[in-house]
C-alpha cells in the first residue's frame, strides 16, 4: 500500500490527483540501454564504411546516408572526398567542383 493510500484513503477516488498519480507507469523509451541496433545493419555500416576508407574517401560520419554523400561527391569531383577539407558532400556538384578548380582547393 502507497503512503498516499495509508494517509489519505485505502481505495482509487476519481478526481484525486495522488490516486492518478499512482496510475502512471515510466518507461525509458528511447534511453533504454537494452535497446540495440540489429547487429546485420551495424556491420553493413562497417564494412561500407572501410571501402569507402580503402579507397581515400573520408566521409563526414559513419552513417550510410554520410557514407552514400561522400562516394557521389568522389564521382562528381573525379578523386576521393574529404570532409575535413571539403564542403558538405550533399553540397557538391558540377558548379561547387568548377568553383573549387578555380580557387585551388583540388
Amino acid at each position: 500500500m502507497s503512503l498516499h493510500q495509508i494517509q489519505t484513503h485505502p481505495e482509487y477516488v476519481e478526481g484525486c490527483f495522488g490516486c492518478k498519480v499512482m496510475t502512471l507507469e515510466l518507461g525509458t523509451g528511447d534511453a533504454d540501454s537494452r535497446r540495440q541496433r540489429p547487429q546485420k545493419a551495424f556491420n553493413q555500416e562497417l564494412n561500407a564504411y572501410s571501402e569507402a576508407r580503402a579507397r581515400g574517401i573520408q566521409p563526414g560520419g559513419t552513417s550510410m546516408q554520410k557514407i552514400r554523400e561522400a562516394e557521389k561527391a568522389s564521382e562528381v569531383l573525379g578523386r576521393p572526398y574529404n570532409s575535413n577539407t571539403m564542403p558538405d558532400a550533399n553540397k557538391v556538384n558540377k558548379s561547387t567542383v568548377a568553383v573549387m578548380k578555380e580557387i585551388g582547393q583540388i
